[in-house]
């Protein structure tokens, strides 16, 4: 594994390209100063594990909806309704998603570690920051597997062409708009779906941003801001968090999907996709599959790392010996979620740290960007980009 040292873009370059959560808790960068070389080959076998693991989801979220397996992937009971009205009717797109990777370099097999295909974070990381890091170091700025900027405004446009071919887009849309939101008092989100904003306007749709708490839903009126009614609301809560600790919203959101009235990004279907305990699922119907880690919602035999079906920033993960005795461990909020095992594998290391790939997904495999941190990564991982030689 080779990794270069470069020179940092200063906390001044990084706020006026808009990323200000630049600095963590402990006084350190969060974008690192390294870019790790990948060869053309590493970077396409990347694409083609996202590509293909995401059709392998695909048929996973058939099978769990045909065979009632909502339960056992943790998905509360109030959602289930709004994943399966979403999932039958194509105008609830997929706008874009990330996978987690081990492996993938100097030899090692890409492994699946979990998807995150509803409220994805590194979304700004990957977009922007790494073109500017190549930029300022004299790089060729091309030699990145990265259109995700590209690619998120093509696949605003399958919201409304639904298909490969966005050519008649512009025919087609008849100024729908998008009312985009975030939590107040989270810079990194607002700022996340600020870009996506910008995105989709660039792309050629009506849009507007307001914070979710000021966004009004209706069940027979829709989705309105400010007076103006808006088709599609893409808004950054995780569903989970929507069911757990908001049940009526839940409700109300269900009855504006099957009242046809309002369209929810990232659709509903995609908790389905972010429960960890799916990685059983997949195991279920594509055993031994070589981009696959063994799972099961019992303990196993060997190394393993135990996680909950929900949870973020590695919060409430134990990796445990084939005894199941606790070797490493994150505390954390998520432990309420059932149980889901996984064989443990190991991610890409250099010089005592240990460095994940990520792959955004939008219609196609389409970005690649890396944390840094520790054998389990939580929320003082570092960025770290790449670059193709």
């Amino acid at each position: 594994m080779k990794i270069t040292e470069v020179e940092a873009l200063s906390n001044e370059d990084l706020e006026n390209l808009g990323l200000e959560w630049h600095t963590d808790i402990d006084d350190t960068p969060y974008i690192s100063n390294e870019i790790i070389e990948v060869t053309e080959d590493e970077a396409q076998r990347y694409y083609d594990a996202a590509n293909e693991l995401y059709d392998m989801y695909v048929e996973a979220g058939q099978y769990v909806i045909d065979n009632d397996l909502f339960f056992e992937l943790g998905i509360p009971f109030n959602l289930v309704e709004a994943i399966k009205m979403s999932w039958e009717e194509e105008v609830h797109w997929h706008l874009y998603g990330r996978f987690d990777f081990a492996g993938g370099l100097d030899g090692k097999p890409i492994k699946l570690l979990e998807f995150n295909a509803d409220t994805p974070t590194m979304l700004y990381e990957s977009a922007i920051i790494q073109w500017a890091l190549l930029k300022k170091n004299g790089f060729d700025e091309s030699m990145q597997f990265n259109s995700l900027y590209e690619s998120l405004s093509d696949n605003f446009k399958r919201i409304i062409t639904l298909g490969d071919d966005i050519s008649n887009f512009d025919f087609v849309y008849e100024g729908w708009k998008i009312l985009f939101s975030s939590i107040q008092g989270s810079i990194e989100e607002e700022r996340s779906v600020k870009l996506l904003e910008v995105i989709a306007r660039e792309a050629g749709f009506n849009t507007s941003f307001c914070y979710a708490h000021e966004a009004q839903l209706d069940e027979h009126n829709g989705l309105s801001f400010n007076g103006d009614n808006y088709e599609f609301w893409f808004k950054l809560i995780p569903w989970e968090s929507i069911a757990v600790d908001e049940p009526d919203l839940a409700m109300l959101i269900t009855t504006m999907i099957r009242n046809k009235n309002t369209i929810f990004l990232n659709p509903a279907y995609t908790l389905m996709f972010q429960s960890k305990r799916m990685m059983k699922i997949l195991w279920d119907l594509f055993p031994n599959h070589p981009l696959l880690l063994e799972s099961s919602y019992e303990m196993l035999n060997k190394k393993q790392v135990k996680k909950h079906a929900f949870g973020r920033e590695g919060e409430s993960v134990s990796i445990l010996s084939n005894g199941g005795e606790i070797l490493t461990r994150s505390a954390g909020n998520y432990e309420n979620y059932p149980e889901l095992y996984q064989e443990f594998a190991e991610l890409n290391s250099h010089n005592g740290s240990f460095y994940q790939a990520n792959v955004f997904y939008a219609y196609e495999a389409c970005a690649l960007g890396f944390r840094k941190g520790g054998e389990i990564l939580n929320n003082m991982s570092k960025f770290v980009s790449h670059r193709i030689v």
